[in-house]
Order: structure tokens, then sequence, then C-alpha cells
């Protein structure tokens, strides 16, 4: 695996290999690696092009300076892991190199209603975050393939957003969401539960479970309002329990029986913040 700490060292050598005929498929993290982002790189291998994934914790998609501050970091495992998985590059660069002009005054993307509900309410400016970081990755490795993965739902549509707003033509893979054995969505952040916390934390599994059992066509407020008594009684701190149109993130108050659907939830557990999401139908 080759490791580059420079933007221009990276894109002089991807284009030289896409010159050659090499595809590039391309796989973004902000470290601490798990499971998860291991079967991206797995999924993306099977293409036999140069796989590529860059660690780079992007400071404009936090709204929470502590969040930041405390996201874990474990970059020598993680380095281990993708030499296992077969990566070919990574990118590790600092925030000179991705923000030389700084991260202030950057140019905003017309996100539309996406930008308005669920995580782009209850963390505003943090899609502006992820799109600034994610367009200039892309400016600097000339991906074909980009592969993400389906717990970060809205997130996944907001970037193809992006996409389509800047004529980028990287195609847009996305991956299933790779669960725990009791069921818990892996992420980076789970690493920052406690021992007791850890077990709480499949009840969003649990919750999404019951609202896909009980999912009936016709008003969904019932649903929804059990679902977040559910997690409260847990001991999570809810910020939403939603059911959308699966295809463009619209809240649904009714269900015809008929329109796919997806559930997404996002709690606190403690200082821990975790979303999770489930196609119902």
């Amino acid at each position: 695996m080759i490791l580059f700490k420079k933007a221009a060292d990276i894109y002089d050598y991807l284009l030289r290999a896409k010159k050659q005929g090499y595809s590039v498929d391309f796989v973004p993290t902000m470290g601490a690696l798990h499971q998860g982002h291991i079967s991206l790189l797995q999924t993306a291998k099977k293409t036999g092009s140069v796989l590529v994934c860059s660690i780079f914790v992007n400071p404009t998609q936090f709204n929470d300076h502590k969040d930041f501050e405390n996201y874990p970091s474990t970059l020598e495992k993680d380095i281990d892991k993708l030499e296992a998985a077969g990566c070919d590059i990574l990118f590790l660069p600092a925030v000179t190199e991705m923000y030389p002009g700084g991260t202030k005054n950057t140019e905003p993307y017309d996100l539309g209603y996406l930008e308005t509900v669920l995580e782009g309410k209850y963390r505003p400016g943090h899609f502006q975050g992820v799109c600034q970081v994610v367009h200039r990755l892309l400016n600097i490795i000339p991906a074909d393939q980009l592969f993400l993965g389906q717990k970060d739902y809205q997130q996944c549509m907001v970037l193809k957003k992006m996409t389509e707003l800047t004529n980028l033509k990287t195609a847009i893979t996305i991956c299933p969401t790779l669960r725990d054995p009791d069921g818990l969505a892996m992420s980076s952040r789970n690493v920052r539960l406690t021992d007791a916390d850890r077990k709480k934390a499949v009840g969003i599994y649990i919750t999404l479970s019951y609202l896909k059992k009980n999912l009936k066509p016709g008003n969904l407020s019932s649903l929804k309002e059990t679902a977040v008594q559910n997690l409260t009684a847990q001991g999570f701190k809810v910020d939403y329990v939603e059911l959308a149109n699966a295809s463009n993130l619209n809240l649904l108050h009714d269900w015809d029986g008929k329109t796919a659907i997806v559930a997404l939830t996002a709690a606190f557990l403690q200082e821990v913040r975790l979303i999770d999401n489930m196609l119902l139908s």
C-alpha cells in the first residue's frame, strides 16, 4: 500500500494510472475503521481497479466542536486493516492540505429539501461540510466509483445531489449496513460507548425492527410515538424517529401501503449520538 499526504502527488499518480487504462475506486473515511468500512473496500476490490482509501477527520462537518475533538483516532490499527484488506493507496492529508484557504467562507451547495430534515435539521451546516470535503477529495482523487455505506442514508442522498450539482462523473455505489451479531449498526462512535451503554445501544435496532414489524397502511403517528417512547424508556435522548419516502426522504404521516418507506432515527446515549435506518418495505 502506498501512502500519500500531498494532494498534488496522489493526483499525479492516479492520473498516470488512468492513462494506462486503470479505473479508480474510492472509499472516503474519517478513520477509526471497523468491519463496515472494510466491507466497502472488499466490495470495491472486486472490480479490479486501483483501490484508494482516505482518512481525514473533516472539521467543517462537525457542528459540535467537542464531538470533533472526541472523534476516535486509531491510525496505526487503521493502516494494518487497510493493508490486510488489499487497499492500494491511502490518502492521509492534513487540514491545511484539504483547506489551503482555510475552513471559513467556503462556497455553499444548494441541497434544497434534503438539508432541512433529519440530520440537516438537527446538525445545521453538517451536510455543507460533508459536501465540501467530498467534493475536494473527488477533485484530488479522480474516482470512477465512490463507495458509501447505507447507514448514512441521508448522507448518501446528499452526496448524489452534490455530484449532480457539480457535474462530477463519479458513480456512487451504496453498500448495505453491516451490523454486530445483536443488530447494532457498526460505527466508529461505538468505541466511545461504555459497556453498559453498548448493551443498551441495541435498542435502536430493536426499535427499527419494531417499526418494520408493525408498519401498516394508514396514519403513522401512533407507530412513531411508540418508537420514541420505547427508546426514551431505555435511556436514550431521542432527536428523531421518522418514517420517510425511501426515494426522496419526504416525511410520511400516512402510508398508502405501496410507497417504498425507510425508518430513520438518531438518539444519544450519554454524549454519544447514534444514527441508524432500516428499509421497511
